[in-house]
């Protein structure tokens, strides 16, 4: 039986994660002389770490999890572990291939068959999930806890940790883009007679105030915990949501911390204004709880406005620009690009997320 999935959009996200972090830096494209296949016969490398190790292998094994989890909710039956298997690691292939290309990048038979291993790892895990009866059991479990529609949300609620990974100037801050937008612009439309078509600034931005600070984590905890009430079947499962948001935010948000400046400084970001604002949204939070699902859709665009305005109203402080540089030369280069995007964009998608949501519910009553 065919059902609606958000396995499907998990897997597109995740492949462009795959060919994002195997060909950044995207640049000094060029014909090396080297045959595009050749990789395949070539010597073992000699060196190689086990940070590299498990990323080879671990990198593809979502996406053919993903992958194999989506064609068996489509219907595809037993064509779905072998095409699972099979398009991750074409994928692979292609993407070693492009690497002969990319001076900075060296294509590796060893890459390939650890992503090959990751891919069969993964289908098989699905496979072997669906055979068990654990599709089924989620499925129940989905049935119980989420609205039918909820599958958007879902994407999003996913991805929300994902965007948080990468620095922000302010806890949980996502969206702050005015200042590269702008400098974007400048950069695209120089030596053009746009230029002067760009809106000047007048006036000088101002830091946030302390307060303004505090009120603006609130506001970023409490758009995506709204996001998922609006999905949830009852008050006692939005109260788990509650925690478990939560707890995934500072998590991610201690990861993001210790990456950047080391273990030893994972909860440095945590400062008066940061505690400030996960108090009111761990009570606003519990305030909303029973809240219904189209004032929770409103209340979490009111939330995404409203914080957005006050992040690109506000500078990045220089302290922050120089953290920015620990992270962007370190081991996860290659992901923090990808990161970066989804913190940028992800409160725009919620925002796009939202207005549909409404749309929807206004119009079914």
């Amino acid at each position: 039986m065919k059902t609606r999935s958000s396995a499907w959009p998990l897997t597109l996200l995740f492949a462009g994660l795959v060919v994002y972090a195997s060909l950044y830096p995207f640049s000094g494209w060029r014909v090396q002389g080297v045959a595009p296949m050749a990789f395949l016969l070539a010597p073992w490398p000699q060196y190689w770490t086990g940070f590299d190790f498990i990323a080879n292998l671990m990198g593809y094994a979502p996406l053919g999890f993903l992958l194999a989890l989506a064609l068996l909710r489509s219907g595809w039956g037993a064509w779905s572990w072998p095409v699972a298997v099979l398009v991750p690691m074409l994928l692979s292939l292609a993407v070693e291939m492009l690497q002969n290309y990319l001076p900075m990048r060296v294509p590796s038979n060893v890459d390939f068959g650890l992503n090959a291993l990751g891919t069969l790892l993964g289908a098989s895990t699905a496979w072997a999930l669906e055979r068990l009866g654990g599709l089924r059991r989620w499925n129940q479990f989905r049935a119980d806890w989420f609205e039918p529609g909820a599958h958007g949300s879902l994407v999003l609620l996913a991805l929300w940790p994902l965007a948080l990974l990468y620095p922000a100037s302010v806890p949980f801050g996502l969206g702050q883009v005015a200042d590269r937008l702008e400098a974007g612009l400048v950069r695209l439309l120089a030596d053009t007679p746009f230029l002067g078509w760009l809106p000047v600034r007048q006036e000088v931005l101002l830091p946030l105030s302390p307060l303004a600070e505090a009120f603006c984590v609130a506001l970023c905890l409490l758009a995506p915990l709204l996001m998922g009430y609006a999905d949830m079947r009852s008050l006692s499962r939005r109260l788990v949501f509650w925690g478990m948001l939560f707890v995934c935010a500072l998590a991610t948000a201690g990861l993001s911390s210790a990456l950047t400046y080391g273990p030893s400084h994972a909860w440095s970001w945590i400062n008066a204004q940061a505690g400030l604002g996960l108090g009111l949204a761990l009570l606003g939070g519990l305030l909303l709880l029973r809240l219904p699902p189209m004032v929770c859709n409103v209340g979490m665009l009111l939330c995404l406005v409203a914080s957005l305005s006050l992040l690109n109203r506000a500078p990045a402080s220089p302290y922050f620009a120089q953290s920015l540089e620990v992270w962007e030369q370190g081991r996860f280069i290659r992901f923090h690009g990808l990161s970066q995007w989804l913190g940028w964009l992800w409160p725009f998608a919620a925002l796009a997320f939202g207005v549909r949501a409404v749309v929807r519910q206004s119009a079914s009553r």
